[in-house]
């Protein structure tokens, strides 16, 4: 134990207390160059092959053949030595070596006479015998950057993302007039909605961190960002609620439903962006309008904690909310599809995607936080139970919606 004079910063004995905490950091260092040096582990290692672990990047379709990126994920630098297309050996470049340093990257490019529409398989041998190998679903040319092709990607995020969570919010004056009893119902039906989203966006992320190298531990990334995303969010919720005059609590939840389904929408938008691309447009077709169906039913959701407490005579009393708050809510909602459908379209990086769906998920998550606290406010100045049948229906009715839609778009 340690008896600091008064500036604090040195020990009984008179030594600097920051000499003690840099000792473990020496000793450390120490260890480590030891490893570096003599490597102790030789002996353990000597007969065994070289571990290697190559994957692809998004293969882009040019007139000239086929371009792609390789990245070494595992510890050993990886050798390309050949490459077949469609089990024929085929002439390729690859720059800027066919080395590739452990968590370096690559460019391979494959000049090959594709053919329109057809499918056709790429495998990469390395020089140790290693096959590593990727697939072209439908050939067809890679759309590039452009303003016209900007716009009509951009005009697919509109397509899918705002326009259908604004014809969804439109049912916000039906949904004034309810009876008081049901907006509870309307609460719980939203919390289903939030927790369909929830899930899926958790599934999506999951799914996209497969065709990450192992090195970036996917699904770790993806639940340690959606938990620090929803830590955030808690502390700026704590910020806001000491701020005198802030924000109404309906008008606060309101918002972070629209963040939580925009996060969403993203993926949404990268997915149909990524069909288009790849030359998929049936199936982008498809995923438009169960898209579309879908986040329709995502505007009741952001409109219903807006809908007034009509048990409270000040509430009764207060103008609802301005047409401007409904045009800002439906483009944090809506708007995160364009940006998906540009980068699904353009430059889709499974590493971005999964920081941006768990960036999601944490945001869901909080957003369930709030929707299940003002659901159960509600219910204790109605003085009845929280778990109501109304209430257990009109969350069971939330998930089925979002699920029969959703069946629109896997079908």
């Amino acid at each position: 134990m340690t008896d600091m004079n008064g500036s604090g910063t040195t020990a009984r004995n008179g030594l600097p207390i920051w000499l003690y905490f840099l000792l473990p950091l020496v000793a450390l260092g120490l260890m480590l160059a030891v490893f570096f040096i003599w490597n102790p582990l030789t002996l353990f290692t000597a007969d065994l092959p070289p571990i290697e672990d190559l994957s692809f990047e998004r293969i882009i379709v040019t007139e000239a053949g086929f371009e792609t990126t390789l990245v070494n994920g595992g510890p050993d630098p990886v050798t390309i030595a050949q490459v077949t297309v469609d089990d024929a050996y085929w002439e390729f470049s690859i720059s800027p070596d066919n080395t590739i340093p452990r968590l370096g990257r690559a460019s391979l490019f494959i000049p090959y006479p594709w053919v329109e529409t057809e499918p056709h398989e790429i495998v990469v041998l390395t020089e140790t015998g290693t096959t590593f190998n990727t697939a072209v679903e439908i050939a067809t040319l890679t759309p590039e950057p452009g303003v016209n092709e900007f716009i009509a990607f951009g005009l697919l995020g509109v397509y899918v993302g705002i326009i259908p969570v604004a014809l969804g919010m439109l049912w916000y004056p039906a949904l004034k007039l309810l009876d008081r009893k049901w907006l509870g119902a309307i609460l719980a039906l939203t919390l289903g909605l939030l927790v369909f989203l929830l899930i899926d966006t958790l599934l999506e992320a999951f799914e996209v961190v497969e065709s990450l190298p192992g090195v970036f531990q996917g699904i770790p990334l993806v639940l340690f960002t959606a938990l620090l995303t929803w830590l955030m969010l808690l502390a700026i919720g704590s910020q806001r609620k000491r701020v005198p005059g802030s924000t109404n609590q309906g008008l606060y939840v309101a918002g972070l439903i629209a963040l939580g389904i925009g996060l969403h929408n993203l993926g949404e938008g990268l997915a149909i962006g990524t069909a288009f691309s790849l030359g998929e447009a049936a199936l982008g077709a498809f995923l438009v309008i169960g898209f579309t169906l879908h986040n329709i039913t995502e505007g009741v959701g952001i409109v219903s904690p807006l809908i007034p407490n009509k048990s409270s005579e000040e509430n009764q009393n207060k103008s609802g909310p301005r047409f401007i708050t409904f045009v800002w809510l439906a483009l944090l909602a809506g708007a995160p599809a364009v940006l998906g459908t540009w980068i699904g379209g353009f430059a889709f990086s499974p590493l971005i995607a999964a920081i941006f769906l768990g960036i999601g998920i944490g945001a869901i998550w909080q957003v369930i936080v709030e929707v299940g606290g003002l659901l159960r406010r509600y219910a204790e100045d109605m003085e009845e139970s929280v778990a109501s049948w109304a209430n257990v229906a009109g969350f069971f009715a939330g998930i089925a919606i979002m699920y029969l839609t959703a069946f629109l778009v896997k079908f």
